[in-house]
């Protein structure tokens, strides 16, 4: 990936000129649409199977608790095997659960429970090729574009939420919702054909040892917990997410207990949120650019909002269609906002499980909530369930101070030689340790107080690529001496950390060397634990 800035005023046309992007997209819209019948079949035949709210929320729940359990996971397959092997092997299993239910279905011998395993089965492979395939999207184009493909994505993913929906309503007017599942099995395997067609990058070659899912899963975590611009994200991502998730899982509710709707009516309330979504997509670029992160989210959440109390109190489909449309574009603005600014945030190492992260807070969330607010509507009644949804929108607003949003500087996710050469006698083997590192600096003892200042901003750096441990001592014997310590849990994971350095990292380490007296060198020792 280049390193080029992220420009100020991206177009998102300028994506279309990649063929590998254009292909790949365009068969993830026919998968996004072919899903979205899917779920949308599903909650609105469980309202006909149990007119339980709780039971039509839970197919939300059915598609999304996958993500949640499935997304880190896959994030760290991405990023350490075969990116191609994962995603056909989980559109297999997609495809066949799918032919599965329709058949059961079309059979009259598909109920309720069947109906959620086969579709929680769906979101397994969902959820499992979503890294790889958003990492290979993002492969095939520049950084500098990256934004846009992006944004390109989503406007795929919320037209299929339009489109999708309307479709099925359809459908299942016409010929039945077992239908619905048919085509979503054949929106899959176009999906396979593109991958079999434009295939991910391999990943490069290294001599470095091969992550393991668990290393690679804590490595995930404790790079999104030390890194302030992919934490305030992600907590962001959690609060608008679970907040926004009440109107989608109440949407079949609203349609049928509130405005009287029938299949192609809860189809056309799903696709004015989708037709939003995409109108806001071209031009949210340009939103960015002239507003701001912040203003854009805060507008977006005050907005989304102001929809949930329509949706509660108005008695006319045609106002609450009109305000749906609103909905949309403003989770679309600032869902692809929070996704945009992670991805910008990271360096390719990691890239497949910042965007496993993201979705699993986006989706998971999405998925806890949904089955929260069906049930709060259960007990407490729908139009009381949106106000309290609303007020939890607005609260969102109260994190924009702990956890500012920006996207990543080029330096921050170009990854760089780290300073000093790499000296042992013997090399450890890759599953020694814990491993200690201690770099020596002599100062003037007049510099102490900024050398310290400057040196604790390594702290975040260090357990971020993989210390467990990081401390800065003085030298009892000698006060202009400085020893920074830090304890990696193994060889490998040494050899990965110092794998990870980049550009901001060396910049960093470079305004600490400053402070090194003229003539003295660093000194790096490295410590086997034995006992």
């Amino acid at each position: 990936m280049s390193a080029t800035p992220l420009p100020h005023n991206p177009s998102i046309w300028a994506t279309l000129r990649y063929q590998q992007f254009r292909a790949l997209w365009s068969a993830g819209g026919i998968y996004f649409i072919g899903n979205a019948m899917q779920t949308m079949a599903g909650a609105w035949m469980m309202v006909e199977l149990t007119g339980s709210s709780f039971l039509a929320a839970l197919v939300q729940t059915a598609v999304f608790l996958p993500m949640f359990l499935l997304s880190l996971p896959a994030g760290v397959l991405a990023d350490i095997t075969d990116r191609r092997r994962l995603i056909l092997t989980a559109l297999v299993v997609q495809a066949v659960a799918g032919t599965l239910m329709a058949v059961l279905l079309l059979a009259g011998i598909g109920g309720p429970g069947t109906l959620l395993f086969m579709i929680f089965v769906a979101g397994c492979c969902t959820a499992l090729l979503s890294p790889a395939w958003n990492s290979t999207i993002a492969d095939s184009v520049t950084r500098a574009d990256l934004p846009q493909a992006i944004t390109c994505v989503s406007i795929a993913y919320n037209a299929a939420r339009a489109v999708g929906p309307a479709l099925a309503g359809l459908v299942f007017t016409a010929v039945g919702g077992a239908w619905n599942f048919a085509l979503a099995v054949v929106a899959v395997v176009v999906m396979a054909l593109a991958i079999r067609r434009y295939p991910p990058k391999p990943h490069p070659p290294s001599r470095l040892p091969a992550e393991r899912l668990w290393g690679g899963m804590m490595s995930a975590l404790r790079f999104a917990w030390h890194s302030q611009t992919v934490l305030a994200q992600l907590v962001r991502t959690v609060a608008y997410a679970g907040a926004g998730s009440a109107l989608w899982a109440l949407l079949p509710t609203i349609g049928a207990q509130k405005l009287g709707l029938g299949a192609t009516g809860y189809g056309m309330l799903m696709g004015c949120l989708g037709t939003g979504a995409v109108l806001i997509g071209l031009v949210v670029g340009q939103l960015r650019h002239r507003v701001g992160l912040e203003k854009l989210v805060a507008v977006g959440c005050v907005v989304y909002a102001v929809v949930n109390l329509i949706a509660a109190f108005a008695p006319w489909p045609s106002l609450v269609y009109l305000s749906l449309v609103a909905g949309g574009a403003a989770w679309m603005a600032v869902m692809s906002t929070f996704n945009t600014a992670t991805q910008t945030s990271v360096p390719p190492w990691v890239r497949s499980r910042a965007v496993a992260m993201h979705t699993l807070c986006a989706l998971g969330s999405f998925a806890l909530g949904s089955a929260f607010w069906g049930a709060m509507a259960d007990i407490a009644g729908l139009t009381f369930t949106l106000v309290v949804a609303a007020a939890a929108m607005a609260g969102g607003l109260l994190l924009g101070k702990p956890f500012p949003l920006r996207m990543g500087e080029a330096q921050e996710v170009t990854q760089t030689t780290p300073w000093d050469e790499l000296y042992v006698s013997k090399e450890p083997a890759p599953e020694a340790g814990p491993v200690a590192i201690e770099i020596g600096y002599r100062i003037r003892p007049e510099d102490a107080a900024t050398f310290l200042e400057a040196t604790s901003l390594l702290r975040a750096h260090r357990k971020r690529d993989g210390a467990t441990f990081w401390r800065v001592y003085r030298d009892l014997a000698d006060p202009s001496r400085y020893v920074e310590r830090f304890i990696v849990s193994s060889w490998a994971d040494y050899l990965h950390q110092r794998a990870r350095h980049t550009q901001a990292d060396h910049e960093l380490e470079a305004q600490v060397r400053a402070f090194v007296l003229p003539g003295e060198a660093v000194e790096m020792k490295h410590y086997l634990a034995e006992v």
